[in-house]
């Protein structure tokens, strides 16, 4: 009868332990104005500590973990991509091992297009500006979202990446990051850790409540290059090409219109599967064609007349 009692004092002993290590993960945090939010990255696993039960939520983020955190966070991964050979970090960073910790989360982020420097160290500090870029790239795997059509007022906009503009707009008209009192978004200076777990937060909130728009398929703008090449003295090979945002865009033949001694070829460009993810990475198409040799092969010219492509011909007699 003694072991019974025991036994549950053993049990609650354990229990108490488990739900004190989920509740109290890190003991630095409790005076961080982030504290909650890291708390709740925590108790989902999202967030990892950096010493014992510590979080340090004023230390400057580094690349390595900030990218690791993204991906964990979207749940990024690479369960729709489709390899003849496995990835490397080295395929695409010059910087990072092949074998790290971080390795495979660069990889994964690359591949969903975040725009992540190719001569990036893991512990490089990343900015705030390279944070709330790479963080609204990768909320926008999730599905396009409508944003309210302002622009916030940042007073150190003159320091700001042009190329970064538009992610951290996103963010402010959000409220996913924020700017201080005086305006000022200090886009180069190293975000810390805790800011950037409330970020990443807001950010998974933001996704969770936000009912993704449903937009019309984009067609690219690409400027095509067609060549001619002589099958024999009846026939030639037309030959289209063009270059695309990433190798999921195809290019086929709509059209041949026979116009005095033209034959004027229309192509259209063929969207990439919405079940797949695809590299970024700008990618040849061509598509090819045979016309009779009495007519010249053409494109049609734009809307405003001038001409669609440049035009090659290259004739092997």
């Amino acid at each position: 009868m003694k072991k019974k009692p025991l036994l549950i004092m053993a049990l609650t002993v354990i229990l108490i332990f488990t739900l004190g290590q989920t509740v109290m993960a890190f003991s630095d945090v409790a005076k961080s104005p982030y504290g909650d939010k890291i708390k709740a990255l925590k108790e989902k696993g999202i967030l990892s500590g950096v010493a014992n039960d510590q979080f340090k939520p004023e230390d400057k983020l580094t690349y390595a973990s900030g990218i690791s955190m993204l991906v964990k966070g979207l749940d990024l991964n690479l369960n729709l991509f489709d390899f003849i050979k496995e990835p490397k970090a080295s395929d695409f960073f010059t910087n990072l091992s092949d074998d790290a910790w971080y390795s495979q989360a660069f990889i994964i982020a690359q591949l969903h297009g975040l725009e992540i420097p190719k001569d990036v160290k893991a512990n490089d500090p990343i900015t705030k500006e390279q944070f709330a870029h790479h963080l609204f790239q990768a909320m926008m795997t999730k599905g396009d979202y409508a944003f309210i059509e302002i622009y916030k007022i940042i007073k150190d906009e003159a320091d700001v990446n042009s190329a970064y503009m538009n992610s951290i707009q996103k963010l402010l008209i959000s409220n996913i990051a924020t700017v201080d009192k005086d305006n000022n978004f200090y886009p180069t200076q190293p975000i810390t850790r805790g800011e950037a777990a409330a970020w990443l937060h807001d950010g998974l909130k933001f996704v969770a409540e936000t009912t993704p728009i449903n937009p019309k398929p984009e067609f690219p703008e690409f400027e095509q290059k067609l060549t001619v090449e002589a099958v024999n003295e009846h026939v030639n090979k037309v030959t289209l090409s063009a270059q695309m945002p990433h190798p999921g865009y195809g290019l086929r033949i709509a059209s041949i219109q026979f116009e005095g001694d033209q034959a004027i070829i229309y192509t259209e460009a063929l969207l990439p599967d919405p079940d797949k993810m695809y590299p970024q990475v700008i990618t040849e198409v061509k598509v090819t064609t045979y016309v009779d040799a009495a007519f010249k092969p053409v494109l049609p010219p734009k809307a405003d007349g001038s001409s669609s492509s440049s035009s090659e011909a290259v004739v092997n007699e």
